[in-house]
């Protein structure tokens, strides 16, 4: 079996804030072209370590190398040109409320590229399409927007610069079955074109069933397994169990 490509490689983390300690020593893998689904029980950090990689939480000690660029030590070019080529779709979208889908989608086409109005406006347009808009959605402010157009808006946003990885807080959240499993289904087809590498923070799973590759279990202040969905039945720890052999993994395997 070739041996797979680390695109995220997180050692020895710790995550403090006062005198509580989220992360003690964490490590994780995300390698390229997987969808990597990153499940826990609440308060174990899920959403904290998505923030961590994407820089907008500072650790207490550890290293986070993502595509083979220390993030912590790193200057200020090397970071940017990394950054450049992931995106994040937070959980209920973090749209400009002032600005329109379009507006939100260019944003990072204006900071980072440099490329005629028209330009960025017709790719703008086209990762709008990507995501399953309508064209009049461009004109709308998020308010104007349903709760999965918010998302689909977030996602296409994050994938204005093309980037390599994808990283999700909570994607289906707050969305009906059928809306999730649409949103389900994009994500899945979104990935196998642009070959994707996602990173998707969800407690959904429906979500871990249909498009994961892999599951990272968050318990105990660290990674605590690793693998694909079909391994976790098998892992002797109480939530665990708790989560993959209730009645609503049973349910979601059938439908898978």
């Amino acid at each position: 079996m070739a041996q797979r490509e680390t695109l995220i490689e997180v050692r020895g983390l710790v995550n403090r804030f006062g005198p509580q300690v989220v992360h003690d020593g964490l490590d994780l893998d995300v390698y390229r072209g997987e969808v990597l689904g990153v499940v826990g029980g609440s308060g174990t950090g899920k959403s904290v370590l998505l923030r961590t990689i994407v820089g907008l939480n500072q650790p207490a000690a550890g290293s986070i190398k993502v595509m083979g660029t220390d993030m912590l030590s790193a200057k200020r070019a090397d970071r940017l040109a990394v950054e450049r080529r992931w995106g994040v779709a937070f959980q209920d979208g973090a749209l400009f409320s002032s600005l329109s889908v379009l507006q939100n989608v260019l944003a990072p086409m204006r900071e980072h590229l440099n490329l005629s109005p028209a330009l960025m406006k017709a790719l703008g347009q086209l990762k709008i399409t990507l995501v399953g808009l309508p064209p009049l959605a461009c004109g709308k402010l998020p308010s104007e927007l349903s709760g999965g157009m918010r998302k689909r808006a977030s996602l296409a946003r994050a994938l204005a610069l093309d980037p390599d990885i994808v990283f999700l807080d909570e994607p289906t959240a707050g969305l009906d079955p059928i809306g999730a499993a649409a949103y389900d289904d994009l994500i899945g087809e979104l990935q196998r074109a642009l070959g994707l590498t996602v990173f998707m923070v969800t407690h959904d799973l429906d979500s871990l069933y249909a498009i994961c590759d892999r599951i990272a279990v968050l318990a105990e202040k660290r990674v605590l397994v690793t693998g694909p969905i079909e391994e976790m039945g098998a892992v002797d720890h109480p939530w665990v169990k708790e989560y993959f052999g209730g009645p609503r993994a049973r349910a979601a395997a059938e439908k898978s």
